[in-house]
């Protein structure tokens, strides 16, 4: 069982953001590895570890991220938590992909990892917390002519019949829905918990060696990603503005005049 899980590099979630240029600033003290990818990280170790002894020896994860040097450090995360390999794509034609140039590029680099050997699974997280676009899964499988399972709440693998199962939580029902192996599965956060890394892994970690590749490793025309292939423009971006001071009401009694007025005066009600 090959397992290829594509994930991001983002900033911190309590980090204040920045832009440059349209783009989001992104530095290795504040980044880090999209929370939401390591639940995909921890369907992939699960299911290898369900597999037979002489299986899981010969199965192999797979992290795969587009970003620069930066980007290690989510990948590094990935090794602590017990995945065996990490490939980032690194190519300054790269910076300003939009989503399309995201999913072409991982495409291309999960293509080149079939060159070596099958990849029966592609899993990702449900969204990246900076974006929340929750379309790369979606756009992927496309890209990979795959069958698409999206939004997973709980993921089972038969090897054997070579299937996947997804179930979906509805707001009055569950789906249960299975597609040929190899596919595009997106987990959510339902999924699993992921587990902590161990100090064995954490030291190892800071050694593992990283797969880097560019544009011309995966025979890419810088022309059809980053900027030159962008889709979509960012036209402005500023700070959100600053929140208004909180108004305190004393209820000495007129406290529900007080609030009446205030909904009236903020066209509330």
């Amino acid at each position: 069982m090959r397992i290829v899980v594509a994930v991001k590099y983002v900033p911190d979630i309590h980090a204040d953001r920045r832009f440059d240029a349209g783009r989001v600033v992104r530095s290795s003290e504040e980044g880090t590895l999209n929370e939401l990818d390591e639940n995909a990280i921890e369907a992939a170790l699960r299911i290898v570890e369900s597999l037979p002894e002489d299986e899981q020896a010969t199965s192999e994860v797979v992290v795969l991220t587009m970003a620069g040097p930066e980007a290690d450090t989510a990948i590094r995360k990935a090794f602590q938590m017990g995945v065996g390999r990490g490939v980032r794509v690194s190519d300054e034609a790269l910076a300003g992909s939009d989503y399309f140039g995201t999913v072409r590029t991982l495409a291309a680099a999960i293509r080149r990892l079939e060159q070596e050997g099958p990849v029966d699974l592609v899993l990702t997280g449900m969204a990246a917390l900076d974006g929340l676009g929750s379309v790369v899964p979606v756009l992927l499988a496309a890209e990979l002519d795959l069958p698409q399972l999206t939004l997973a709440g709980k993921l089972e693998v038969d090897t054997e019949a070579r299937t996947a199962q997804v179930t979906r939580e509805l707001d009055d029902a569950l789906e249960v829905l299975s597609a040929p192996l190899p596919a595009v599965v997106s987990v959510t956060d339902h999924a699993n918990w992921p587990r902590f890394p161990n100090f064995k892994l954490i030291m190892a970690a800071r050694t593992q060696p990283i797969d880097v590749w560019d544009l011309a490793d995966l025979g890419l025309d810088p022309a059809t990603v980053g900027d030159a292939g962008a889709r979509t423009r960012v036209l402005a971006a500023t700070p959100r503005p600053p929140r208004p001071e909180v108004e305190v009401v004393v209820d000495k009694g007129e406290g529900g005049r007080a609030l009446a007025e205030f909904l009236i005066r903020n066209d509330l009600v």
